[in-house]
């Protein structure tokens, strides 16, 4: 059975690219486009990972990602925040908010599958 991993991206050829390339590595792939969706999503049903964009429409990623790290239900989720900001502020606040990661795009997604291997295999 495949890990499932939550894709959170508003622009919708990013989401298809995205899971295309985590379908063809085995995963299970759900996505949603806005902050109060991918909320849902995890309370639906708890995905083993998290791809999260920081600007996004209702709640940006960075409270989405605050909001699941402080629910003891949702905190042991590994996040990592895929994003075009990039400044000193956003990766402190990406921290901050306890994301596992943060990686910028554009992104090589070799490195993301890396990534997302050495969280999902950190237990």
């Amino acid at each position: 059975m495949g890990k499932k991993i939550l894709i959170v991206e508003d622009e919708e050829s990013l989401l298809k690219l995205e899971s295309i390339l985590l379908t063809t590595k085995g995963y299970l792939v759900q996505g949603a486009t806005t902050g109060l969706a991918a909320l849902e999503a995890v309370a639906a049903e708890a995905p083993d990972l998290i791809l999260l964009d920081i600007m996004l429409p209702e709640l940006d990623g960075f409270e989405v990602c605050e909001r699941l790290k402080k629910d003891p239900k949702t905190r042991r989720i590994p996040i990592i925040l895929l994003t075009a900001r990039r400044t000193p502020e956003d990766i402190s606040r990406g921290e901050e908010v306890g994301a596992d990661r943060y990686i910028t795009k554009p992104f090589k997604s070799a490195m993301i599958m890396e990534t997302i291997e050495q969280l999902l295999n950190r237990d």
